[in-house]
């Protein structure tokens, strides 16, 4: 994606280094916002009460907001997928489109000229880097928000994939995750109950990390290395990195999102068993957890195991999955609303000074422990969609509990895994021991 303030020596980069028109964009939103709140300030003149004045205004701040962030490349884009944990909070037709929109985006990302890839990877890995290779495949396999993949045959004969970083990558994400920050005030019309300044710093943090690729291998290096000859789960190993390539294992199997357009029925459940399994172990085992759900990062492969791609963004859970998360499961199950209310006031979830009732907090939380009642669970998108609607219905009682519940920046990841691997599973059709899964992984579950 170009821009018409780039510098004549910025053509050949995807991602724009001069960012005024991207800035300009972005502090429009503020603006409107602004605007709307006036509006709705005469609306309460007219004697509509203030909930439904707020309800109305959060639903117009989330549509300016994802207009926005949906027509943008590079960090706003990728800042715009990981709000996917506000969704809660913003009526479904506005996020079905802006979902779409960031589909469409990701999948058009014009791909780099080989000169200027091979310029990358003269300055990542030495002049001398062909002679690493004894193939190097100029077109990509593959693209992403910040990179892309290339083919290649390693000087040993191994297929290897070349992870390439758009050059000026780094800058335009730390630019529009700048200027996104400035926003907070906006955010938090989106959800009054939540400390949002302190969850938008994490995800910037999270998101600065994914530019260096050095970290992302050695993420890789270590989930390779835990599950090492395991007969479920089969991690690629790395080759080489540098901070803005890197080059691991080459992997041929099904990709998740075939399985989802047309497996049968046993490869849906298996894929959708060994997912559940993964997510679920990874913190036991790894003390990470990788933190990029989506079909394009897992594939089938031919002996049957889960074969897992893209370290850039993990979780790091030095003691584990936290306990809390599987008393807060338990105790939903079992009805104790008012224990489960001190749970996650000690958690953060339920600041101080925000009245909620606890039952209302349970009545919120149990459907989505659903899967966990029975021996196994058939997860459909009519089930996702159900949930989705529950909590984006402004008229229904879920819509102001859960806007008026916090998100503690500690807790963002697991949210977002937890939400991205059951939406897969949901696109997978899949039916699955689920309980039996958590009561072996999740500390806390079993009293």
């Amino acid at each position: 994606m170009t821009d018409s303030h780039d510098s004549p020596g910025d053509q050949d980069t995807p991602l724009p280094r001069r960012t005024a028109a991207r800035t300009a964009k972005l502090a429009s939103l503020p603006l409107g916002i602004a605007g709307r709140a006036v509006g709705g300030w005469g609306r309460r003149l007219t004697g509509q009460s203030a909930e439904d004045v707020n309800a109305t205004l959060s639903a117009k701040a989330a549509e300016q907001l994802f207009e926005v962030l949906g027509t943008l490349k590079g960090g706003a884009m990728k800042f715009g997928q990981a709000l996917s944990v506000f969704e809660a909070a913003v009526p479904e037709e506005f996020a079905a489109p802006y979902r779409d929109a960031l589909t469409r985006l990701q999948a058009a990302a014009p791909p780099m000229p080989a000169r200027q890839t091979r310029r990358v990877l003269a300055e990542q890995l030495g002049r001398s880097w062909m002679q690493r290779f004894a193939e190097f495949d100029d077109e990509p396999a593959a693209s992403a928000s910040i990179g892309q993949v290339h083919r290649a045959v390693w000087h040993d004969g191994r297929e290897v994939a070349v992870k390439v970083q758009y050059p000026g990558a780094d800058e335009a994400l730390r630019s529009d995750l700048r200027q996104l920050q400035r926003f907070s005030r906006l955010f938090q019309a989106l959800l009054p109950g939540a400390e949002v300044k302190p969850l938008l710093n994490e995800l910037a943090d999270r998101m600065n990390e994914e530019l260096d690729y050095r970290g992302e291998a050695d993420n890789q290096r270590r989930f390779a290395k835990a599950f090492h000859g395991d007969e479920n789960v089969y991690v690629p190993r790395v080759v080489a990195s540098a901070p803005k390539v890197i080059v691991s294992e080459w992997v041929t199997g099904t990709p998740y999102s075939k399985i989802i357009a047309g497996g049968s029925r046993e490869e849906r459940n298996e894929a959708g068993r060994l997912l559940a399994e993964f997510h679920y172990s990874s913190p036991a085992r790894v003390r990470l957890l990788h933190s990029d759900p989506h079909p394009g990062n897992f594939m089938l492969l031919d002996d049957g195991r889960l074969c897992v791609i893209d370290f850039g963004a993990v979780a790091h859970l030095p003691d584990g999955a936290p306990h809390a998360l599987g008393v807060m499961m338990r105790l939903a199950l079992e009805g104790r609303s008012q224990d489960l209310f001190e749970v996650l006031r000690a958690e953060g979830f339920v600041r101080p000074e925000v009245g909620l009732d606890a039952d209302d907090v349970h009545a919120w939380l149990l459907p989505l422990v659903a899967p966990l009642t029975e021996e196994t669970f058939h997860f459909t998108r009519e089930w996702a969609q159900k949930q989705a609607m529950r909590m984006g219905d402004t008229r229904n009682k879920d819509f102001h509990t859960g806007r008026s519940l916090n998100l503690p920046p500690q807790w963002l990841l697991i949210h977002r895994v937890t939400a991205g691997a059951i939406g897969i599973l949901c696109q997978l059709d899949a039916e699955l021991p689920v309980r039996s899964i958590v009561e072996r992984w999740q500390p806390g579950f079993a009293a």
